[in-house]
């Protein structure tokens, strides 16, 4: 059995070649050259060429035909055209940005995607209120006008070995500087659905395992435990052994956790991915928790450049100098607050028998 993996290369990439090698297949992955993985076996076959060049895809493929092609990376919409009739099973992999109000939350009122957000959630239809969002929504029906029996994946922001936009070096870099503080908006517990790449891989791979069950559905692909913000860097400082102590404050003044948030509102962003469970038996490869620890072990070993393509996507300055003057007006305002009287101390209703709440009104023993 022949399969032909678009990319290959990238994060996710060499989880899906690897998997594919172990199912018997023959693989070959189809990219621009730039970047070889030593995690890729060493008998697989590779076409250099441009993924996104339509004449090139042409004439590398000219003749070819797969029992199983997975479209990682390049023009989607030409690479489904191009192999019609000539591939057993395609399986392809876009954007969670083609829900409406992902990449623009305010789209909705009160502003936010559904939590959680299904596969059947709203999806862009507009190219003035979000271009990119629509151009991804066309891609999918362009996909399964070529490939009406393809698996179509929905991937959120991708973590792990690899990866171009390391949110979390956001995090590392600060321990390796020796800070002892980080600052995140009101307390971190934003909740974003993200996928770790050898999850992400193989829910991928498990659409070639049920080609049937699989065919013309489209799922969304996450980890299966949506962590906070505050989670994922405490996940991260005792990883690396470096406590950090979170500085919260609202939204609007939380400018250094920008990068982070990756998002212009403290939204949530939570994935469905029930479908992918019950239709193809999801489950994560490896825990959310264990898998940031591991993202954060990595970055720590394999450091991007300062300056370089890395922070350069991610947007984070660094600046320590600006953050504790924010973080230093910050205390103090706290500080300058006046102690505010309440006739009756406020609380959290007598439903509420937690730390702090109702009393039992018996005793136990």
């Amino acid at each position: 059995m022949d399969a032909l993996v678009i990319g290959g290369t990238g994060p996710t990439g060499h989880h899906i070649v690897n998997g594919l090698h172990g199912r018997g297949f023959k693989v070959t992955i189809l990219h621009t050259g730039r970047h070889e993985l030593a995690e890729n076996p060493d008998d697989i076959e590779h076409i250099h060429t441009d993924p996104y060049s339509i004449d090139d895809l042409t004439a590398a493929l000219e003749g070819r035909r797969f029992d199983v092609c997975i479209a990682a990376y390049g023009r989607l919409r030409a690479t489904a055209q191009l192999l019609a009739g000539r591939v057993g099973k395609f399986v392809s992999i876009g954007g969670v940005p083609a829900y409406r109000g992902y990449m623009h939350p305010t789209l909705d009122s009160p502003a936010g995607l559904p939590v959680p957000t299904h596969e059947d959630a709203p999806l862009v239809r507009d190219p003035e209120l979000d271009e990119k969002g629509y151009r991804i929504v066309r891609t999918e029906e362009s996909l399964f006008e070529a490939q009406p029996r393809a698996a179509h994946f929905r991937y959120p922001y991708v973590y792990g070995a690899y990866q171009l936009v390391p949110r979390e070096w956001c995090i590392v870099r600060r321990i390796r500087d020796g800070r002892d503080v980080i600052v995140l908006p009101d307390d971190g517990l934003t909740l974003q659905s993200f996928g770790y790449a050898e999850n992400l891989a193989h829910a991928v791979l498990l659409a070639v395992d049920h080609p049937e069950r699989s065919a013309g559905q489209v799922y969304n692909a996450a980890d299966e435990e949506t962590l906070s913000l505050r989670q994922v860097v405490e996940i991260t400082a005792a990883a690396l052994s470096h406590p950090l102590e979170i500085v919260s404050m609202p939204w609007e003044i939380a400018v250094p956790a920008r990068p982070l948030m990756m998002q212009p509102l403290p939204t949530h962003r939570v994935l469905d991915i029930s479908k992918a469970r019950e239709q193809l038996g999801y489950c994560d490869i490896v825990p959310a928790r264990e898998a940031i620890g591991r993202t954060a072990r990595w970055l720590n070993e394999n450091p991007p450049e300062p300056g370089g393509l890395e922070e350069t996507c991610l947007q984070d300055p660094f600046d320590y100098g600006a953050e504790d003057q924010l973080i230093g007006a910050w205390r103090s305002a706290i500080g300058a607050l006046p102690r505010i009287e309440f006739s009756e101390s406020p609380g959290y209703g007598l439903a509420y028998s937690g730390p702090g709440g109702r009393a039992p009104s018996k005793d136990f023993e």
